[in-house]
């Protein structure tokens, strides 16, 4: 038998921007798979059945086709076996899942969601009065990556936020509310998984730091850097992970967390589709994903 086949989904930007691809090939290869990267709307002639294995990584561009990318997933899903699984996918595609992790019993930062066709009384001040008492608060589409149409509202700036959440409402995009947690400046922290065990966990600087900013062009991961995760902050995830949808462990998994005003994490997003896993951060990081990806291909 000839060494497995794996694909490395990626897109053309993957392609250009993904730092993490070229160490997952080599580490893929070196545990003995045949691996190559293939952009997910490649040319359908090429097959995903002559795969083994099909691992999303840099999909960046599926956002504005969600659609599309939803339903390649279901098509490549039938023919190969696709990490993490289609139905997790369309789950976490989503940032309402949000709501779902919440009831479950995981500490999330507080969310509103607001879809389109949701009453919306003009000069209504939902934004404030959902979080009243907070520093403010954040406003971003549900479907989106690495803060895209994203922005943060000072106190008494209610009506800005307003407009903002219209904004995607009229681009028939369901909106988020969430209270803007200040400790975000101590570092956003983001913790790997991989086959459900911990791989390391980084610490970046704060995203949205000039409020009534929408800023597009900002970079999505500034300043990261390694960090030793404390115990609270594993049970947070250990929590977030328990409280997936699906059986079995995702294959890959990066758990983002804030303290919030009592210095507890809470869950700011659980990325289980195309994250930046910080692999070039840790030495042993390719390594230990390889390995997850090469048992995955003996179970296949």
């Amino acid at each position: 038998m000839g060494a497995a086949r794996v694909a490395v989904v990626t897109s053309a930007t993957g392609l250009d921007e993904d730092t993490d691809l070229p160490l997952l090939l080599e580490a893929l290869r070196s545990a003995g798979l045949s691996a190559e990267p293939v952009a997910w709307d490649t040319d359908p002639r090429r097959g995903w059945a002559g795969y083994d294995l099909a691992v999303i990584r840099s999909t960046w561009d599926y956002v504005g086709r969600i659609d599309e990318f939803l339903a390649w997933a279901d098509a490549a899903a039938r023919v190969t076996r696709l990490w993490n699984p289609a139905p997790l996918v369309r789950w976490n595609s989503d940032k309402g899942y949000l709501l779902d992790l919440a009831g479950r019993g995981v500490p999330v930062v507080p969310t509103r969601c607001i879809a389109p066709g949701d009453c919306i009384a003009p000069g209504d001040t939902y934004v404030e009065e959902d979080f009243e008492g907070t520093h403010g608060v954040v406003v971003k589409p549900s479907v989106s990556a690495g803060a895209r149409d994203t922005a943060r509202y000072e106190p008494g700036r209610g009506a800005d936020a307003e407009r903002h959440a219209r904004m995607l409402l009229g681009q028939g995009r369901t909106a988020l509310v969430q209270p803007y947690l200040p400790l975000v400046q101590e570092g956003e922290r983001a913790l790997v998984f991989f086959a459900g065990t911990f791989s390391h966990a980084i610490r970046k600087q704060a995203l949205l730091t000039e409020p009534g900013e929408m800023d597009n062009d900002r970079a999505a991961h500034p300043g990261p850097a390694l960090h030793m995760p404390t115990e609270a902050e594993l049970r947070t995830e250990r929590a977030a992970l328990a409280a997936v949808p699906a059986p079995g462990e995702p294959l890959f998994a990066r758990v983002d967390l804030v303290l919030d005003g009592s210095r507890e994490p809470v869950l700011m997003e659980l990325e289980l589709i195309e994250p930046n896993l910080f692999l070039g951060l840790d030495p042993r990081g390719p390594e230990r994903l390889a390995l997850a990806v090469a048992a995955a291909a003996r179970e296949a």
